[in-house]
């Protein structure tokens, strides 16, 4: 069977994998090795130099390009790293549409880095497509979504904004980190790029920094292999194999993040010491209906607001956590809690954060895999 025929559960260990050419491993060795011999000059196996290719981080591109259900994959040192390239696409000049809820990390490279080379970014509310269109002018280039949205779980209609861009001439780049291509393809919608921290659910066990593109478009692929390339940020192949082998199991992972997820998200909905849930599976959710389209489930990622809420309180809740531990980071196999205005938020502007719904009270929630029992009890003794 051809793999591109494969369900989506096969793909993560079979997608775009073959046994090694060498020995027949199974599993794609760990190539550590910078250079490859050359019979004669230009003469070579396929492989000259690992920044440019190497076996192992080729196995993961491959892997990537099937589970998106996209026809080319590239892997990079880091998630930022990723959309770093994508943005290398623009000229200064060039401005880009993006989502006013998303990671900090996204927003710093956006202001910090590249606004100050020539490129405009323009922040705005993405539930309606209206508001994207009447943002749009002839110096427009590019249009950046994540859905749902880090840390408010906003749903943004992938499939009408895609439209939009086609008739436009734009490029549409969509963040998918949060509900992986076991849930939502992006690429199926229309999208032109989809990106990933493979940090995250991808790798699946926080031990690994790993960013991610797929595309079906050739002359587009081209085009990001080179910057790939020329700028140099790509993973080692220790990197690429421990992200290969997360992904092996992403699918019977993620069925459990999303059973606990909601369990979770119910049950902080029903505690009166909670003033807010923020999770796309309840059906008053606003784009409950997109969700449920685009979406094969609503994963495990929930922010919530205690009711009253203070910094002080949040904080305290944070730190009171047993089973879930304080940090960085989402995703893996743990559960983590982080507070999102003083961490993954922290480089965006107090008055701008609040505008998107990231107030101080905010916490973010990665819901792991343990068992539900441990982590509703370590909720109810943290909220108190």
């Amino acid at each position: 069977m051809n793999n591109k025929d494969l369900k989506f559960n096969s793909k993560t260990i079979h997608g775009g994998q073959q046994p090694d050419a060498a020995y027949g491993a199974v599993m794609p060795p760990i190539y550590q090795t910078s250079t490859y011999a050359q019979s004669t000059p230009g003469a070579h196996k396929g492989f000259e130099y690992s920044r440019s290719a190497n076996p192992t981080r080729t196995a993961l591109e491959n892997s990537l390009a099937s589970i998106e259900n996209g026809a080319y994959g590239l892997a990079f040192a880091s998630g930022l790293s990723a959309i770093d390239a994508i943005i290398k696409l623009l000229e200064p000049g060039d401005e880009v549409i993006s989502t006013n809820d998303l990671y900090g990390g996204s927003y710093r490279l956006f202001l910090k880095v590249y606004e100050k080379l020539g490129i405009s970014f323009h922040f705005i509310g993405m539930q309606s497509v209206d508001t994207i269109a009447e943002k749009i002018t002839d110096k427009t280039k590019l249009i950046w979504v994540e859905t749902p949205t880090n840390p408010m779980m906003n749903i943004i209609d992938i499939k009408s904004i895609a439209d939009l861009a086609k008739e436009k001439g734009l490029l549409l780049a969509v963040d998918n980190t949060f509900a992986t291509p076991y849930l939502q393809r992006p690429l199926d919608l229309g999208a032109d790029i989809v990106m990933h921290s493979a940090t995250k659910y991808l790798g699946g066990h926080s031990d690994v920094v790993v960013g991610a593109l797929v595309v079906k478009d050739k002359e587009l692929a081209e085009k990001l292999y080179f910057i790939q390339n020329a700028s140099g940020a790509v993973c080692g192949p220790m990197d690429s194999f421990l992200t290969l082998r997360g992904i092996k199991t992403l699918h019977v992972r993620m069925q459990r993040h999303c059973e606990n997820g909601k369990a979770i998200a119910e049950y902080l909905r029903k505690h009166p010491k909670i003033e807010k849930v923020c999770w796309p599976g309840f059906e008053d959710h606003p784009n409950y209906a997109i969700a449920k389209a685009q979406m094969d489930d609503f994963g495990g990622m929930i922010s919530f607001i205690p009711k009253g809420g203070s910094f002080e309180d949040a904080v305290k809740i944070v730190e009171n956590l047993r089973v879930f531990t304080l940090a960085e980071s989402l995703g893996g196999v743990e559960s983590l809690a982080g507070h999102p205005a003083s961490m993954t938020h922290a480089s965006i502007p107090k008055e701008e954060r609040e505008k998107s719904g990231v107030v101080d009270s905010l916490i973010r929630l990665s819901v792991g895999i343990e068992a539900i029992e441990d982590l509703i009890a370590d909720l109810e003794q943290a909220i108190g």
